[in-house]
């Protein structure tokens, strides 16, 4: 009999990151970095990432959508970084009329918060 898994997303504002899981394992990773450049609060979305194991299944479609989800429901507005942000956009365009267009400012943001 095949185990049935629970698999959940859930913002970890304290890692800047919506998360994947399956059961209390971490199987993917929406990694973000909060930004307020004057225009209203955004979430810079940079980077991507679902664990090999669980490849091919749609799991990184349903951690982006539920992150822009969320962002979006919060009032703060998606900024899309992420090559696969990027992609999932293109394939949904009723969210990305919603997205802010990346601006030098947003690359700057992102480049100090990883020195």
């Amino acid at each position: 009999m095949e185990q049935q898994t629970t698999l959940t997303v859930q913002n970890a504002p304290q890692r800047r990151r919506y998360e994947l899981r399956d059961g209390d394992t971490v199987i993917g990773k929406a990694h973000y970095l909060p930004y307020d450049g004057g225009q209203g609060p955004e979430r810079i979305f940079y980077h991507t990432t679902v664990s090999e194991d669980y490849a091919g299944q749609g799991l990184a479609a349903r951690l982006v959508q539920d992150a822009l989800d969320d962002t979006l429901d919060a009032g703060i507005a998606v900024v899309p970084v992420c090559p696969y942000v990027k992609l999932w956009l293109r394939k949904h365009p009723d969210y990305q009329q919603r997205a802010t267009p990346v601006r030098p400012e947003h690359l700057a943001a992102l480049e100090n918060a990883q020195r």
